[in-house]
């Protein structure tokens, strides 16, 4: 027999259909139970959602009358420059002023005390993170870095802010960027289904800002949270 063309290639015979085995079924392809998107947008088939934080410069703190309470202003560092601002109490008002500007008193208060306390015992303060809002309220936390770890507490964004201020190089501080993103509520990172919180310890947020809490009255009448 003679040799096949180079150029010509010799392809197997197909082997005979089997008569026992039915010809292959036209099946359509199951239907997956996926459940509905969030109303955040956010896949709930996705991985944890991590938190995004803006660092924010204090530029200022005032009273614009006829407010009976303080405004902090705060703006992001980097564009696009959004602000946020919020009242807070007329003693913490005093007391952020002074941190702003380096004022030393003749006597440490309160927050200098504090200060004072954390830098003999080897503590600093990382950063001070805004993480949610509540009815117009503000809730925050304080990160610590010392010889035993990383520590974070819940503060009110006042005593955050003017602690940041008070250090010998003031300590970052950051905010959720849901709250620049416009009014309302804002859950903190680790409620809600965000799950993951960048770099840093999760903590309890239970203590709001509240500019009346000297006095013992709630909410003052036309507070509201801007940014």
């Amino acid at each position: 027999m003679p040799d096949a063309p180079p150029d010509e290639a010799v392809s197997p015979e197909a082997p005979p259909p089997r008569p026992d085995v039915p010809p292959p079924l036209d099946v359509p392809p199951p239907q997956l139970d996926v459940p509905p998107p969030r109303p955040d947008g956010h896949s709930p088939t996705a991985g944890p959602r991590r938190a995004t934080f803006r660092v924010m410069d204090v530029l200022s703190v005032s009273v614009d009358l006829p407010a009976q309470y303080p405004t902090v202003h705060l703006q992001e560092a980097e564009p696009p420059l959004r602000d946020l601002t919020f009242p807070i109490g007329l003693p913490e008002g005093v007391a952020l002023a002074q941190a702003l500007r380096r004022v030393a008193t003749p006597r440490p208060l309160t927050h200098e005390l504090f200060t004072t306390a954390l830098q003999q015992l080897g503590a600093d303060i990382a950063t001070v993170r805004l993480v949610g809002r509540r009815g117009g309220t503000y809730l925050a936390e304080l990160v610590l870095s010392g010889p035993r770890g990383t520590v974070t507490l819940p503060c009110r964004p006042s005593d955050g802010i003017i602690l940041a201020l008070r250090q010998p190089v003031a300590a970052p501080v950051v905010a959720d960027e849901r709250l620049l993103e416009g009014p309302g509520d804002v859950t903190p990172p680790d409620e809600g289904g965000l799950g993951v919180v960048d770099r840093v310890d999760e903590g309890d947020r239970s203590m709001p800002e509240d500019p009346a809490d000297e006095e013992g009255r709630g909410d003052p009448t036309g507070r509201s949270a801007s940014a």
